[in-house]
């Protein structure tokens, strides 16, 4: 049967190595998407330093960790009831129940700094 059209081109007619100026964009676009879709593991990376302001002081010991964790989630529930009073009735359950959270948190603090032995 006669075709009256031509077989397509046996290369890609999109190809990014037609030309030396179409490699280097394609090579530069290639290693773009590798730097943002494949990021080196942080693992293999250099270590970034944590921020020093937020972490526990190792020469502190237990109790005194556990009595500034019992202080902090006591304010913290504080500051969530007194926020709860000005909502309204339905963001203030909201509020409440994360207050509550926060108070078991706190109980259960307290506990773990009664079983503490000081060190004397």
């Amino acid at each position: 049967m006669f075709k009256p059209t031509p077989n397509p081109p046996v290369t890609d007619p999109a190809s990014p190595y037609e030309s030396i100026d179409s490699r280097k964009l394609n090579e530069a676009a290639e290693r773009a998407l590798d730097h943002y879709l494949n990021p080196p593991s942080p693992l293999l990376g250099h270590r970034q330093a944590p921020e020093p302001m937020y972490l526990a002081n190792p020469v502190y010991d237990t109790e005194s960790l556990l009595a500034n964790a019992s202080e902090s989630l006591g304010s913290a529930g504080a500051m969530l009831n007194n926020f709860a009073a000005v909502l309204e009735p339905i963001h203030r359950k909201t509020a409440v129940g994360i207050a509550q959270l926060v108070m078991l948190g706190e109980v259960a603090v307290n506990q773990a700094l009664d079983n503490v032995e000081p060190k004397t």
